[in-house]
């Protein structure tokens, strides 16, 4: 099964060399905001808010401080701004308060912030911080089962294989071109078999043929 993965890691990479996160940030505050405004939102829509939102409030200590209903108006087009709203606020002061105003860089911490669940704080952890990490969102799921790495619906699970399988170095870098890849490829509807680099390992692609 190692095998496997590496062989997909070096086929995607030809597939899609430059791929990174898709949403705009300069430093690890904005990322982890962007990523929580991210929830149930394109990341297009996100980048088109993001801009004013931070000039208006250009470190953690100026979100710590905002109204939460300012901050509200800002994102209110990325949908339950209600709820981001307040967790952005609420993870800025205690970024403040119990991390030295700095994001921190491992899990328990990440995950110890109000609204950050793995995957975003995985998605910190290695853009971020440089260290093995393994984004579990819906394209991920999807296309790891379909090559067969898995069976299994759970993203704890599915984070746990995939760590052990892909090299530390490039497992980052696979979760984005595995996103890129089910939108252009492994569609959730109709995927695009004949065109796939990985149709020679995949387990779904060799039921259909």
């Amino acid at each position: 099964m190692e095998d496997k993965a590496l062989f997909c890691v070096e086929k995607l990479k030809q597939q899609y060399p430059d791929a990174q996160c898709s949403l705009n940030y300069t430093d690890a505050l904005q990322m982890l905001i962007s990523t929580r405004l991210s929830a149930q939102c394109t990341d297009a829509r996100v980048n088109r808010v993001t801009p004013a939102l931070f000039l208006r409030f250009p470190d953690v200590e100026a979100f710590a401080d905002a109204d939460i209903n300012e901050v509200e108006k800002y994102i209110h087009s990325c949908g339950l701004y209600k709820t981001k709203a307040r967790d952005i606020v609420q993870m800025c002061k205690k970024i403040i308060s119990d991390f030295g105003g700095s994001v921190p860089d491992n899990m328990q911490d990440l995950t110890s912030l109000p609204g950050v669940g793995r995957k975003t704080a995985n998605l910190v952890m290695g853009d971020i911080y440089g260290k093995p990490a393994v984004v579990v969102d819906t394209h991920f799921i999807r296309i790891t089962g379909r090559l067969g790495f898995h069976n299994t619906k759970d993203p704890l699970k599915i984070e746990k294989i995939m760590l052990k399988l892909l090299p530390s170095d490039e497992s980052n870098a696979f979760c984005h071109r595995i996103v890129i890849h089910g939108r252009l490829v492994c569609t959730a509807r109709s995927p695009k078999c004949s065109e796939c680099c990985l149709k020679s390992v995949c387990d779904y692609s060799k039921t259909i043929n």
